[in-house]
């Protein structure tokens, strides 16, 4: 037994030095959004677009970013705040569900982690941020708690891949309305 306590607090002693003496950082949420437009890229601070969400100030860099997109900003403010009600036994079904994975495949070439060689890196970078996402949000989550939940310090926006997903908007409406519709009420029955 007294060899079993003297092991424990070794153990913790342990973690505790190799955290304070190697400087070991855990990531715990995206602090940046790289924007990556053909060869050009520009960076978000994920703090600076939650202030903006909340209060509407902004940075000269964010109103230069806004401004680009050329939506007016009480627009962009109303899509960062929207939140989507969902239980996260539900969200968890669905995103490790068949049409789930298609889903995340899909977005992982739009967002992603630096330097992902593969679309599964950014597909498990995604679920975890929907299920810590709403987690955080105690069952809503919108796009600061997406991106403040997301798995690494950087993650690329890449306006490329958004603009040939927006060319079939059509088949992404119809995914949406599939979501929305029958197997909701099968996953919550389940």
């Amino acid at each position: 037994m007294n060899f079993r306590k003297f092991l424990i607090i070794k153990i913790f002693f342990l973690l505790i030095n190799t955290q304070l003496f190697c400087n070991i950082s855990k990531a715990n949420a995206a602090e940046e959004i790289k924007i990556i437009y053909s060869i050009f890229t520009r960076r978000i601070e994920v703090n600076s677009l939650k202030k903006f969400a909340e209060e509407g100030n902004s940075t000269r860099k964010l109103k230069r970013i806004l401004k680009a997109t050329g939506s007016p900003e009480k627009e962009i403010r109303s899509v960062l705040n929207k939140d989507f009600e969902i239980p996260i036994t539900i969200a968890s079904k669905l995103v490790y569900s068949e049409i789930g994975n298609v889903f995340l495949t899909r977005i992982s070439s739009i967002i992603h982690p630096p330097r992902a060689d593969d679309e599964r890196t950014g597909m498990l970078a995604l679920r975890a941020s929907v299920i810590k996402g709403i987690n955080m949000g105690n069952g809503k989550i919108n796009l600061i708690k997406f991106f403040e939940a997301y798995p690494t310090k950087t993650m690329i926006l890449d306006v490329n891949a958004l603009s040939k997903v927006m060319n079939k908007v059509e088949s992404i409406s119809e995914l949406l309305d599939f979501f929305t519709n029958s197997p909701l009420e099968k996953i919550k029955s389940n």
